[in-house]
């Protein structure tokens, strides 16, 4: 696998500043939450580091961080949540790596977890991460609760993880339902893009407010705001890998569309972070 979608360095000079200060920030973080310190039996925490820390673009906390800017927050009051998105978003691809979900032996250059630690610590270390993930929430004080519960929903059996089930029962590793359809229609793709990817950029933007204490009202526009960029990302990334060829030229026009919903779920806070990374998708189409 590669991590070729929407590199930063194809972003406008300011968003990819910004994007690289975040990305920097987070794995001072994550190295800071993962560093092995002690006894490790098994190396889990150093697969668990293993995973969160290797090579990425670190956009989903970006987005965080770029939201609690926009409503009024700080970049250290949101940095928990950042760290908690990335952590979890790691924790997903762990297990989606594992021989019975996509046997993967290679993400972004390098073996996957269940290849260098063995398939019993890797599922181990996903389950580690997604632990860690929801203890960096209850960092955040008054606003706990609220992100715990946008985070347990976002990446629960209704979204995230029913895109995953999705992808497996289209790629005929699990028996198919009526809703896990075979057909390769846009509205049956952009199902499965909306759970598997968009659910945790919405997530990420959601707890950005959050984080800020912004209204419910504004973290519900930011997660419509981050759903759409995520689904249209996905069409980026299959783009990118050759995939769904025979809806290119559909997907493309849907990320402009997706993108410009965007744009205007975050108009009223003038954030030109959260419109730059909305129209820098959009120009990738």
């Amino acid at each position: 696998m590669t991590d070729a979608t929407l590199a930063p360095s194809s972003a406008p000079a300011a968003l990819a500043a910004f994007l690289e200060e975040a990305r920097r920030a987070t794995d001072i973080e994550l190295e800071r939450r993962l560093r092995v310190t002690g006894e490790d039996p098994g190396r889990l925490v150093e697969a668990m580091h293993y995973a969160a820390t290797g090579p990425g673009k670190r956009l989903r906390p970006a987005l965080v961080l770029a939201a609690a800017e926009a409503c009024g927050g700080t970049r250290a009051s949101a940095m928990p949540a950042a760290a908690a998105i990335e952590m979890l978003h790691a924790y997903t691809l762990v297990h989606d790596d594992l021989p019975a979900m996509d046997d993967d032996d290679e993400r972004r250059g390098r073996p996957t977890v269940h290849v260098e630690f063995g398939e019993a610590i890797a599922i181990l270390a996903g389950d580690g991460l997604l632990t860690a993930a929801f203890g960096a929430l209850a960092e955040l004080g008054p606003n706990a609760a609220a992100a715990v519960k946008v985070l347990a929903r976002r990446a629960g059996a209704a979204e995230l993880l029913a895109g995953q089930a999705i992808d497996l029962a289209v790629a005929g590793r699990l028996p198919r339902t009526v809703e896990q359809s075979t057909t390769k229609s846009l509205e049956a793709i952009e199902r499965m893009h909306a759970a598997k990817t968009g659910a945790l950029f919405a997530a990420a933007a959601e707890l950005g407010a959050i984080a800020a204490g912004a209204h419910a009202q504004t973290c519900a526009a930011l997660g419509r705001y981050g759903l759409a960029i995520g689904i249209a990302f996905q069409h980026a990334d299959d783009r990118d890998d050759a995939e769904l060829l025979e809806l290119a030229d559909a997907a493309a026009e849907r990320m402009r569309v997706l993108c410009a919903q965007a744009r205007a779920e975050v108009k009223q806070l003038e954030s030109t972070t959260l419109d730059g990374i909305a129209a820098w998708i959009a120009s990738r189409a």
